[in-house]
């Protein structure tokens, strides 16, 4: 069957209500009284913990690419961090990202850079994406999860709860810079992996697509920008395989390994460049 690519994609009109109230809401950040030295403090924390261990370490490394293995309780505490980044829950997060390495950058990549800077960071979500209707394919390892179909079913829940705690302990000022100004963060920053290092950078690897290494990116997301690098070796949990390619996340790996939280840890069959 030929799957019609002609077609004006649909508007997503929850999606767009969606970051709309995201975004105005971390624009009250500019309204005086609003800030203090704590509330940024408690954003940067949560930035690294929704987007550094949530969606690198977790969502990512971990459970989309199985990278490395970890014991079920600390593999659903990284879930749990990943869903706190609102980015959709975990069905839909591992199950897109899955599909976009199986077709990256093809009409069938959900966030396909061929089409352009501003689809592949943020139009494609605000647009019906024929590949949600697949995700059930792509999931089939978490899919009845009961601690998995929890996060999906609660992920607005769940950061309601944060902000009722953040609003008991900092009063507004947590909430605003902790869930909006923090969400806003991670999600911009986490989308320039699906935009910045598809157009800008260089490449190491043949890929087959557009992906590039951007040393900017990277320090943004925690080595999430060694994009090239990660095209060409999936499921590596390493991303940065040159020694100046700093690549927090392998860094983390590498301490739980350590520790004994980490292991079968997967690299790319090839000698790190130099």
């Amino acid at each position: 069957m030929t799957i019609a690519t002609s077609t004006k994609p649909t508007l997503n009109w929850v999606n767009i209500a969606f970051f709309a109230v995201l975004h105005i809401g971390a624009l009250l950040a500019l309204i005086p009284g609003t800030f203090n030295w704590r509330a940024v403090g408690v954003a940067f924390f949560l930035y690294w913990v929704t987007g550094g261990l949530g969606i690198t370490l977790g969502f990512h490394r971990l459970v989309t690419h199985r990278s490395f293995q970890t014991p079920k309780w600390l593999e659903y505490f990284l879930a749990f961090c990943g869903t706190l980044a609102c980015q959709g829950g975990p069905f839909e997060w591992i199950g897109m990202h899955r599909i976009h390495h199986l077709h990256s950058d093809q009409d069938l990549d959900p966030h396909d850079s061929n089409k352009g800077f501003w689809w592949s960071h943020l139009g494609w979500m605000i647009h019906h994406a024929p590949a949600q209707d697949e995700l059930s394919r792509y999931i089939k390892d978490i899919s009845d999860d009961p601690v998995y179909q929890f996060y999906q079913k609660n992920m607005i829940g769940i950061q309601v709860a944060l902000g009722v705690l953040l609003l008991l302990l900092g009063g507004w000022p947590f909430v605003i810079w902790g869930i909006f100004v923090r969400v806003v963060v991670v999600y911009h920053c986490t989308w320039l992996v699906n935009s910045a290092t598809h157009k800008f950078g260089y490449r190491s690897h043949e890929s087959g697509d557009n992906s590039t290494n951007c040393w900017w990116v990277a320090l943004l997301v925690f080595g999430e920008g060694w994009h090239n690098n990660h095209h060409a070796f999936q499921y590596s949990a390493r991303h940065g395989l040159r020694w100046w390619e700093f690549d927090l996340t392998w860094l983390t790996i590498r301490l739980l390994q350590t520790l004994g939280l980490a292991t079968n840890v997967k690299l790319a069959p090839v000698p790190v460049k130099q």
